[in-house]
């Protein structure tokens, strides 16, 4: 099928890309992966993709690559083996490459280091390079009309901090700009206040602890890491670990519960009625929100007691307790926090103030400008979001907008994990192919199974 062209539009000149990936992280790769894969088995029928990621080299939580810290899914929830367990980019393959084959195998674990990941990841983004554009942030989305329908979008990106602006032309667009950290109300971010996301970054740079003190504030995973780390990093410290609950919970990773991670679960989810979604939902919070891994509740339970039994006490659990406020001072910061039991408040000056508070989804519609009226929304005004993760538009639209993360309403717990990202890469990558002949992915797989 021969492919459009800048041409075919009005006021433009070169190939129109099949794909613009806003965003280079986890999910985009694995995207770009998904491609790669489908053009090796089918040079007569290709996709061209291109890429475009504010940072300056690819990155995932790099602020939080502590020494020692496990992933929390198995090895083989990589980015193609649920998918393709052939292609050139499984983690095996890359510990192969790597000389590291059979030492891995030999520790007996599915859970490799969150650095190790992380250099997969690297290893696999390598062989994009010249596809991403590093560097790079959209100022604007465009949507360019040819006979009274919107048939291409432009996307405008710029070096980041300014300057040198560039147009791209495509059929479709893949948002994957990630998460966005979220801040308790009332509380900025500063020299001494920080969310978990900076804490590599920001820690090793106190060179002087005036205070001795750290205050973390959080009841989840990366809250537990980051008072671990901050424990062990920072030895005449005391760190002041404050959270609602009455202790840390454990993560439900139990063989049945991990089905809600299961590629066949986003099928289930998203046929189901709203209210059994709000159910699902809720019936397995536990099994990623707000909790921690059990080895790290009890390696931290074990210093509080060992503590208690040397007579020096550096780890404190305040629990049943929330952050009211933060100031920030000429030489660090004060946490205010308030005992949900008595109603005390303390005051305690801090070296810093770490904020494992979450994160939140970034709304694509911030990108979209003007296009977002073309959005379709339900009645709560969340993006209404096909099978194939692509957003339903106005009639006049054939460009498709593709998200990758933002519709656990619609797609469920998995929306922004690693668990299903290689299904799903390939399910976009299928609907693109499947769009172009003006099918759809849910159409093509209704066919498949009929008599």
């Amino acid at each position: 099928m021969s492919r459009l062209r800048k041409d075919d539009v009005p006021g433009q000149g070169d190939a129109i890309e099949d794909l613009v990936g806003i965003g280079f992280g986890p999910a985009n790769l694995a995207l770009a992966i998904a491609v790669d894969d489908h053009n090796g088995r089918n040079p007569q029928d290709t996709l061209q993709v291109r890429f475009l990621e504010q940072q300056e080299r690819f990155g995932w939580h790099r602020g939080m690559l502590l020494e020692g810290a496990t992933m929390q899914v198995s090895f083989l929830k990589d980015l193609v083996t649920m998918r393709d367990p052939r292609s050139r980019f499984t983690f095996l393959t890359y510990l192969q490459e790597r000389g590291r084959l059979a030492d891995f195998i030999n520790q007996k674990s599915f859970f490799p280091t969150r650095l190790e990941f992380h250099d997969y990841f690297e290893w696999c983004a390598a062989e994009f390079s010249g596809a991403v554009a590093y560097g790079r942030r959209v100022v604007g989305v465009r949507p360019v009309h040819a006979d009274g329908r919107v048939a291409a979008v432009e996307v405008t990106d710029e070096r980041v901090g300014g300057g040198d602006r560039r147009t791209s032309l495509a059929r479709n667009i893949a948002v994957g700009t990630g998460l966005r950290p979220t801040l308790p109300e009332g509380v900025t971010a500063g020299e001494r206040v920080w969310h978990t996301r900076d804490l590599l970054f920001r820690a090793p740079a106190l060179t002087e602890l005036r205070h001795r003190r750290f205050t973390v504030v959080g009841a989840g995973q990366s809250a537990a890491e980051a008072v671990e780390y901050l424990h062990r990093t920072y030895p005449d410290a005391e760190i002041c670990a404050v959270f609602s609950r009455y202790g840390y919970s454990p993560a439900d990773d139990s063989p049945f519960a991990n089905r809600i991670f299961d590629p066949a679960a986003v099928d289930d989810y998203y046929g189901a009625p709203e209210s059994v979604k709000r159910d699902l939902l809720g019936y397995h919070a536990n099994t990623n929100y707000s909790v921690v891994d059990g080895d790290l509740i009890e390696a931290l339970y074990r210093t509080v007691y060992q503590e208690k039994v040397a007579g020096r006490e550096r780890l404190r659990m305040l629990n049943t307790s929330r952050l009211t406020g933060v100031e920030h001072t000429a030489d660090g910061a004060r946490a205010f926090v308030r005992n949900l039991a008595t109603d005390e408040e303390l005051a305690l000056e801090s070296d810093a103030v770490v904020l494992a508070t979450g994160y939140t989804h970034v709304d694509p519609r911030e990108l979209l400008g003007a296009f977002a009226a073309d959005c379709l929304t339900d009645d709560r005004d969340r993006l209404r979001v096909d099978r194939d993760h692509r957003v339903l538009m106005a009639d006049h639209v054939d460009v498709g907008i593709y998200l990758q993360g933002g519709t656990e309403h619609t797609h469920g717990i998995t929306s922004s994990l690693l668990s299903t990202l290689a299904v799903r890469s390939g399910e976009i990558s299928d609907s693109l192919l499947l769009r172009r002949t003006g099918r759809t992915l849910a159409a093509d797989r209704a066919a498949a199974v009929r008599p």
